[in-house]
């Protein structure tokens, strides 16, 4: 039994939902768990919609209608206009509609998940039937079903417990009768409400199917060939790495690499179930495997991290930053649900580079403002170089200013920031 994984960009209109059709064509004859995203750019999409019920903006209506026109059109192209999916998805909208007409009683975190998961249950529906019509058998699981969750909003912890027993109950026995299609990124508590497991979590959700089913491999369809030493949008002269450990995996996405969500390697590698990352676009290509016992030689990897931001710290009475300062700023940062990629303490200061999130990041600000002295430096970037060497480091400094920097014997990592062009006088 096998896991796939596709993500947004793999399902993103009806042309690419053919491709999808013609790859699991080839896997007809296998016992196959399908974990789908929402299409791509939706879940963007959504979040307009999530936004603009939430402030209760006049053009709510019309952020709905983009969502809805977008999943309509897909149909259009793959369907006949009488075809049972549009009622299926006429109705999905109908209690998107109905949410969003009541009062906003709950957290935005809360609302975010009842709406955003959306995404994920209005592209599953239409894939499944699609390929139902085209002579795939399968059935439609609904992943909250199946992903049991903490009441963490937008970055659910799993109940490794019942998450497992729900999977066997549920999944197995639908193996034999064909394909069983679900949706990543999306769970639900104790009481039924939907709870998100990060944003970009479908790879994760594709691991905890792996682990709870005891997959024989799981395989991530990507847009590019496999992992690469770095991201070819950003860099040149890129290279595919072949094989990979879970050890190099682990650490890679850690420090931000985006081709995997940081959280699918563990499950997997508590089971040896070997991860392959492959192309939707050149199916037969070998793409990159992660497993066990790979570890050897690695070029130079470079993970870049943007929209990041550097935040200072040091006592108002220029005091020294000792164990209770520390303590009380680490209690701050898991308040706000900050994550800390890099940092740095001297004997009155403590750096931290995070994710630049406004809605986290603003209200840390004014906690950390009534017991501390701060500076915040908006718009760098953290680089990450794994294996790196010192003719690599120079070129990524190259033009910009460097802010902090932190050495381990196979990683380095540099907080950057562009130099301003200096306007000629004269």
């Amino acid at each position: 039994m096998k896991i796939f994984k596709f993500g947004g960009a793999s399902v993103k209109n009806a042309d690419a939902i053919r491709n999808v059709t013609n790859i699991l064509k080839g896997y007809e004859s296998e016992e196959l768990v399908i974990v789908i995203s929402a299409f791509g750019k939706m879940t963007n999409a959504l979040e307009d919609v999530i936004n603009a019920y939430f402030h209760q903006q006049a053009n709510l209506a019309e952020k709905v209608t983009f969502v809805k026109d977008y999943h309509f059109k897909v149909m259009n192209d793959l369907f006949e206009n009488n075809h049972a999916v549009f009622t299926k998805v006429a109705t999905w909208f109908d209690e998107i509609n109905t949410y969003l007409q009541q009062p906003v009683t709950e957290s935005y975190d809360c609302v975010y998940d009842q709406l955003v998961s959306r995404g994920e249950i209005l592209s599953t529906t239409i894939v499944q039937q699609y390929l139902a019509e085209n002579g795939l058998v399968s059935n439609w699981v609904d992943a909250r079903q199946l992903i049991r969750t903490d009441n963490t909003y937008r970055e659910g912890k799993v109940d490794w417990e019942t998450t497992p027993q729900q999977f066997k109950k549920v999944v197995t026995p639908l193996l034999s009768q064909g394909f069983v299609v679900t949706q990543g990124f999306i769970g639900s508590n104790e009481i039924g409400l939907t709870v998100t497991l990060g944003r970009e979590g479908s790879d994760y959700t594709a691991a905890i199917a792996a682990y709870c089913l005891d997959a024989e491999n799981m395989t991530v369809w990507k847009d590019v060939p496999g992992i690469l030493t770095a991201d070819p949008r950003l860099f040149k002269n890129v290279t595919k790495l072949d094989r990979l450990s879970f050890r190099e995996a682990i650490e890679m996405t850690y420090y931000g690499a985006k081709v995997i969500h940081p959280k699918t390697i563990k499950p997997l590698q508590n089971k040896s179930i070997p991860l392959m990352v492959k192309s939707f676009i050149n199916p037969a290509g070998e793409g990159t495997m992660i497993s066990e016992n790979l570890e050897s030689a690695y070029p130079p990897v470079v993970v870049v991290e943007k929209n990041q931001a550097l935040i200072q710290v040091s006592r108002k009475d220029f005091s020294f930053v000792d164990e209770e300062s520390l303590s009380k700023l680490f209690h701050l940062f898991a308040q706000h649900r900050v994550k800390v990629n890099m940092m740095q303490n001297t004997a009155i200061g403590f750096s931290i580079c995070i994710n630049n999130i406004p809605e986290r990041v603003s209200g840390l600000m004014n906690d950390l403002r009534q017991y501390y002295k701060v500076f915040k430096d908006d718009n760098v970037e953290l680089i990450t170089v794994r294996h790196f060497h010192e003719n690599i480091l120079e070129q990524l400094k190259h033009g910009k200013m460097l802010l902090l920097e932190e050495r381990l014997p196979d990683t380095s990592k540099m907080v950057l920031k562009n130099i301003p062009v200096m306007e000629r006088i004269g």
